[in-house]
């Protein structure tokens, strides 16, 4: 007699090293509910932003980036859980329709759980975090050499004021466009349409076009302005 295939999902370590898992089975959906944690929360990240993209993405892969971002919307749209459809969000995100243990699809599941981003709740249900904190040491250090020095500089800024913590975002972005050869009242006009204050966007602008760059020295990778690996033309 065949068995049905088994995903483990592992929630947090727990002492006995057991963790639960996730028996799929010949099952067509997996229920999702939101993962409340009141410690990390606070501390947390939205699932769609930057600083997901930015160093989330390069440890967890594409496909499990937008699968949680898939999950979120859903659980924005249903607050209290939903059911997903197994075969037809493979589809959905491009990972093909099997559901079988060395699948895409549930090797993006499973990579959620491996770094904690959702935890296994029963054999068909999982919990999603809404909310995603900063990465751990651990895993940052896994980072190519610029995203970690991207990372240090996000990591300090946390502890400077809003103010101005949307001084130097404005600035970094600023820089960028100045190095791409927009003059002071394009920038201007750009980090306004930003929804910078219009104080902010004046005095970033002028110190980006005052500031003399080396044209082979763009705005360093992994900041506010340009994604690792991109290069204004």
């Amino acid at each position: 007699m065949s068995t049905s295939p088994v995903i483990s999902l592992p929630s947090r370590p727990v002492p006995d090293r057991r963790r639960p898992s996730i028996s799929l089975g010949s099952a067509e959906r997996l229920r999702i509910v939101g993962w409340i944690d009141p410690v990390a929360d606070p501390h947390g990240v939205h699932p769609c932003s930057r600083y997901v993209e930015l160093y989330w993405l390069p440890l967890i892969g594409p496909s499990t980036t937008w699968l949680l971002r898939r999950l979120f919307y859903g659980l924005e749209v249903h607050g209290d859980g939903f059911d997903l459809h197994l075969a037809e969000t493979a589809r959905a995100l491009g990972l093909g329709d099997r559901i079988g243990r060395n699948a895409p699809f549930r090797r993006a599941l499973s990579r959620l759980c491996i770094f904690e981003l959702a935890r296994a709740q029963g054999p068909t249900e999982l919990a999603v975090r809404t909310s995603i904190p900063p990465l751990a040491l651990r895993h940052a250090s896994r980072l190519p050499d610029p995203l970690q020095q991207s990372h240090r500089r996000w990591l300090a800024e946390q502890r400077l004021s809003e103010p101005e913590q949307m001084r130097r975002r404005a600035l970094r972005l600023a820089e960028g466009l100045a190095a791409a050869g927009h003059d002071r009242s394009t920038i201007e006009r750009t980090l306004f349409s930003w929804r910078f204050h219009p104080a902010v966007a004046h005095r970033a602008a002028g110190d980006a076009v005052g500031t003399v760059r080396d044209p082979g020295d763009p705005a360093q990778p992994g900041s506010a302005s340009w994604p690792a690996g991109v290069r204004p033309q």
